[in-house]
């Protein structure tokens, strides 16, 4: 009634002196008096409801199998599009797969007419151009539709995030810095989710579809320098190398989220002040503006320093990781013992799966974002459960 606005009146009606003496115990001394609604209900208040059989209002309950659903708005979204993303993504990772098969094809072909003159005519290699534009077109076409697919899926998701905000926001605008969570930390959520979610996905595919095509392809690799004969040494030298590139860099970025969260959270400072001059000439005035800029500018220069010791590790790290693949393929290559289309089609195998295993150091400033939003997030909806908790006790 109190969230609708409606009106009522009302006086508490004893059974027994029994309950008489435990409303004076709790603080009522009149115990005929007649209380209006906000006597009754004090601070905010929200109407939920859900529906036995459906109305224009509130959905029915619903039972699958052992739970009680009363409603499936994104149910439909998170299923169907999960599955939408998951073929098409698979579809793409196929495709490249045929792309590198082609690779070991055309360039066997590239040496052929190189080496002996005459041997693959002009219809011929013109028609290896024009498979690949094929193949390429198909992922092209399939990537353009799944991107555009996945941008609305993810919008969903925080459209669905904003939404629950939306109904606590009696309780969340109690909480510093509510709007700034609500609209852009939803916002970042969603963008930093749709690139390292759809990022993680093709990437395990990837490593899926390739890892099996590296280890076929490197039974005729099996000598690395300085260390002798290892079977199937590509794949060993790809999963090393790589996953002794993210744990280090790991380790050298360790400090980085939480600093990243100390310079949202300086910032948010600074411009709430700045929102607060706007109303009020007293407010986001010197020395308090300086100070808070000041701390602002000290947060930054932070930053700066630790992400120059990182990004020394990280483009050393991949640029020496360019060299790697032909340095494991050395002693192969200068014996005479693979082509220049094997060449290419195992070095662009090794760089698929060694990409997919290096997920997480190419995404790190990403993920370090990300765990800033989930920080403030978490807090968010900390300080809103605590908020509800006191209205709750209030009321009582």
């Amino acid at each position: 009634m109190d969230a609708y606005g409606c009106k009522f009146q009302g006086r508490f009606i004893f059974a027994t002196d029994q309950d008489k003496v435990r409303a004076k115990k709790m603080g009522i001394s009149d115990l005929n008096k007649k209380y209006e609604l906000n006597e009754i209900v004090k601070g905010d208040s929200i109407f939920c409801a859900t529906g036995i059989t459906s109305t224009e209002m509130v959905a029915a309950v619903k039972k699958e199998n052992t739970k009680f659903i009363t409603e499936k708005k994104w149910y439909g979204w998170s299923i169907f599009g999960s599955i939408f993303i998951l073929v098409s993504t698979w579809y793409q990772v196929q495709l490249d797969v045929k792309i590198n098969e082609w690779f070991g094809e055309f360039y066997d072909t590239l040496q052929k007419a190189l080496t002996e003159p005459g041997s693959v005519t002009e219809t011929e290699f013109i028609g290896y151009l024009f498979t690949f534009a094929k193949v390429a077109g198909l992922w092209i076409i399939i990537a353009i539709v799944t991107g555009f697919f996945v941008s609305h899926w993810v919008f969903r998701w925080r459209t669905s995030m904003a939404e629950y905000y939306h109904s606590q926001w009696l309780k969340a605008r109690l909480t510093e810095g509510a709007s700034q969570r609500v609209q852009e930390d939803t916002l970042k959520f969603a963008r930093i989710m749709e690139g390292l979610g759809v990022g993680l996905l093709d990437s395990i595919m990837t490593l899926v579809a390739f890892l099996p095509i590296l280890w076929g392809l490197s039974k005729q690799v099996d000598v690395l320098p300085w260390i002798g004969e290892v079977d199937h040494a590509l794949v060993w030298v790809a999963i090393i190398s790589a996953l002794g590139g993210t744990v280090l860099l790991a380790a050298v970025g360790i400090k980085l989220p939480g600093i990243e969260y100390d310079i949202q959270k300086e910032e948010a400072g600074y411009r709430k002040e700045l929102v607060h001059g706007e109303d009020d000439p007293i407010r986001a005035a010197p020395p308090t503006i300086g100070q808070l800029y000041d701390r602002v500018r000290g947060i930054h220069y932070k930053s700066y320093f630790h992400y120059l010791y990182f990004n020394a590790v990280k483009w050393s790290y991949f640029q020496g990781m360019v060299i790697v693949p032909y340095l494991a393929l050395a002693p192969t290559i200068v014996s005479g013992a693979i082509t220049l289309g094997f060449v290419q089609q195992i070095t662009r195998a090794f760089g698929r799966v060694e990409n997919s295993l290096q997920y997480l150091v190419r995404s790190w400033s990403t993920i370090v974002e990300l765990i800033s939003v989930w920080k403030r997030l978490s807090e968010f909806e900390a300080r809103l459960k605590y908020n509800s908790e006191e209205s709750t006790v209030e009321n009582i």
